[in-house]
């Protein structure tokens, strides 16, 4: 699913001049993306990714910048007519703490609106996060559409002690 291409700038707090800037995302962006999923991966907070599978879905994804520096990422996938899944938000560390993350999923709930999907949903660690921007804990169970497409392939299938979190868009 591709995402729009639109520019969201955000000064920077206690009086930084970077801006972040987040952007769709590019081939360039691959190494990057792929660099920081896989750091992710080995500490068991994403599924890991292919450089050739980035490549082929780089119209999912965002990434956000400070000061033209790869800063974070994430995605957008279509689970079903009326469903997407925010996946891959990450931040370099020098991205925590501006309100990056919040921009990327802003930008990504954005698009679902955008193509009229009334839920927006992630399985993350990250649940305070998601809490922040309008989101709720909800039961893994409800979506059968993620189970079918990503869970069947985990290694924490049967043993998955993420959360689930929901956001209702219309």
């Amino acid at each position: 699913m591709p995402v729009k291409t639109e520019t969201v700038r955000k000064e920077a707090p206690k009086g930084d001049a970077a801006a972040v800037i987040c952007r769709k995302a590019t081939v360039e962006d691959v190494e990057p993306l792929y660099l920081m999923i896989e750091e992710y991966a080995e500490r068991g907070i994403m599924l890991p990714r292919s450089r050739q599978a980035l490549t082929r879905q780089i119209d999912q994804f965002v990434v956000a910048e400070i000061d033209g520096r790869f800063v974070g990422c994430g995605s957008l996938f279509r689970l079903g007519a009326d469903l997407v899944e925010v996946r891959s938000i990450g931040l370099r560390d020098e991205g925590k703490g501006k309100g990056v993350g919040s921009k990327i999923l802003q930008l990504l709930t954005e698009e679902a609106r955008r193509q009229g999907i009334p839920k927006i949903m992630a399985l993350t660690y990250a649940v305070d996060f998601f809490l922040r921007n309008g989101f709720t804990v909800v039961e893994k169970e409800i979506f059968p559409e993620k189970v079918w497409t990503d869970c069947v392939n985990c290694k924490k299938q049967h043993a998955c002690d993420e959360i689930a979190v929901l956001k209702m868009l219309q």
